[in-house]
């Protein structure tokens, strides 16, 4: 018979060591999400501003104001997520896992996916684009506390423990964001749907924050290449058979949401919606993953690097190679950038562990 207390310690320290570094990939997984949403931003951002939409917003076909601001952001959110889905599908098809697919769709985490999905594309995108039109960039903070919200969230469903140390860095990361939106904010003229703004603004943080919180949860019973393949099919499918017509329809009618979703898919500009499609897959799909390997809260905060990584990227991408002016980066965003990174730390890394470490070393 073995001696199977003499092995226990062993035991226990090596699988202490694969939590730690399965934890860890998790935070990788979380940076990786976070630096590729701000890359998909980019390049949805400079198709948006070329072609035939640089005709549309100089006034060309005849658009209306409220055609300008509701319905072509919508349909460049669509256009976005639609490719998105097809990039995720074919992605399933190659692994052999369309089949697993189908069958997910129809179990109850799958349903969590498609609901989480619903909360946090159509309904948080779409109100993110009208926040933005109403009130401008202070929205762009306020739909950053979708991680503190996605913290709250997760420690009431799942009971998820939230340490000292990543409640700090989450914060620290929120200040980041607050002094990347804010003095924009300062700057603009109020309008008199400034208080819409404000509140769709939290309407984006809430519907992202169940998203990461519920589509985390399912990510962890299904697999991050089929969740994330129900995530975008979902929106794709709504936002461009739902969303987009209806602003069409309040943008003078069907032949205007006809024109334009014509005139986009059949613009060269459609090519950088395609780019933005495939690395929007891979955004969220390891959002969802890291999110599940790491927690909701530390994978959201992770994630939330895209509040200074897509300011970065379009004025890499659309300002200095796409030559498209309003793009260059204030001061103030290079200082966030830097508050930002010590959030990441101190949310990555537990003080108590370096005591411990000197501790053995000694």
């Amino acid at each position: 018979m073995v001696n199977t207390t003499t092995y226990a310690p062993e035991l226990i320290r090596d699988k202490a060591a694969g939590d730690n570094a399965f934890y860890k990939r998790g935070i990788i997984t979380g940076l990786f999400s976070g630096i590729f949403y701000g890359l998909y931003s980019s390049f949805c951002t400079l198709g948006m501003n070329s072609g035939i939409w640089a005709k549309w917003s100089a006034g060309a076909a005849g658009l209306s104001a409220f055609a300008l601001v509701y319905l072509i952001g919508a349909l460049g959110n669509g256009l976005n997520d639609s490719f998105s889905a097809l990039w995720a599908l074919a992605n399933t098809i190659k692994n052999g896992k369309i089949k697993d697919f189908g069958r997910c769709v129809a179990s109850k985490p799958g349903r969590l996916i498609i609901i989480g999905a619903i909360l946090g594309g159509p309904v948080a995108n779409t109100a993110f684009i009208i926040g933005m039109a109403a009130a401008g960039s202070i929205v762009a903070p306020l739909s950053a506390l979708c991680p503190a919200i996605g913290a709250i969230l997760s420690r009431i469903l799942y009971n998820q423990k939230l340490e000292r140390h990543t409640i700090s860095g989450i914060l620290i990361c929120l200040a980041a964001s607050l002094i990347i939106g804010i003095p924009g904010a300062l700057t603009a003229d109020p309008s008199s749907h400034f208080g819409l703004g404000l509140a769709c603004g939290i309407v984006a943080a809430l519907g992202w924050g169940i998203e990461g919180c519920v589509c985390g949860w399912g990510t962890s019973l299904v697999d991050s290449e089929i969740s994330i393949t129900i995530r975008q099919c979902t929106c794709g499918i709504l936002e461009m058979l739902v969303i987009v017509p209806v602003f069409a329809i309040m943008s003078g009618g069907h032949g205007v949401g006809r024109l334009v979703v014509t005139g986009a898919l059949t613009d060269p500009s459609v090519i950088f919606f395609i780019i933005s499609g495939g690395i929007a897959f891979l955004s969220f799909m390891w959002w969802y993953k890291g999110n599940a390997m790491c927690g909701t809260a530390l994978g959201m905060a992770l994630n939330g690097t895209y509040s200074f990584l897509s300011p970065v990227f379009c004025w890499l991408i659309v300002g200095v190679i796409g030559g498209v002016a309003g793009y260059s980066l204030p001061f103030y965003d290079w200082i966030a950038a830097a508050i930002m990174a010590l959030g990441i730390f101190v949310i990555a890394s537990d003080p108590k562990s370096w005591s411990k470490k000197n501790k053995e070393a000694i």
